[in-house]
């Protein structure tokens, strides 16, 4: 199964609304054939700018005799990193243009996914009750700690 990220689009629309964006947490593999064509479909202009200038130095480093045998690795590199970083530099790219994140949806297909988020946003709007407030805890402190604890959680001052 993978995982899909649920992304909401910015303004505060409905869940279910079709505004909504699942992205593929996994390989991407026309990331990794095509880093450019890839990063400009999903709008990240930053990220193509920058592949479309190492892919161009990388060209022109090739022209000199001694790094013939490098730049087909570090292209390798450059598209193997967009492959497996791209699904993560969308969700970058959308969290800066005002989307928020909603949650995780796990399924085998894209189609199941909409599905299972369509299924939990009716159903978690249906079941959504203001809980019902709660007087605050007396508190029960002491002036002597009835045991070791972590940071300054029940610690009396007192030196032992």
């Amino acid at each position: 199964m993978a995982s899909y990220v649920v992304m909401e689009p910015p303004g505060g629309q409905d869940s279910a609304d079709k505004g909504v964006v699942l992205v593929r947490d996994g390989f991407a593999w026309l990331g990794f054939f095509l880093p450019f064509l890839w990063l400009l479909w999903h709008r990240l202009w930053l990220e193509a700018a920058i592949a479309l200038a190492l892919a161009l130095g990388l060209g022109i480093l090739s022209e000199f005799g001694s790094f013939i045998v490098v730049t087909p690795v570090l292209s390798l590199l450059v598209s193997l990193y967009v492959g497996l970083e791209g699904p993560a530099l969308r969700l970058a790219g959308m969290a800066r243009r005002g989307w928020r994140q909603a949650g995780v949806v796990e399924a085998d297909s894209h189609a199941d996914a909409d599905v299972r988020h369509i299924v939990d946003a009716v159903s978690t709007d249906e079941t959504h009750q203001e809980p019902a407030p709660q007087a605050p805890a007396p508190w029960r402190g002491s002036s002597r700690s009835s045991g070791p604890a972590l940071g300054l959680l029940g610690y009396s001052g007192n030196a032992r």
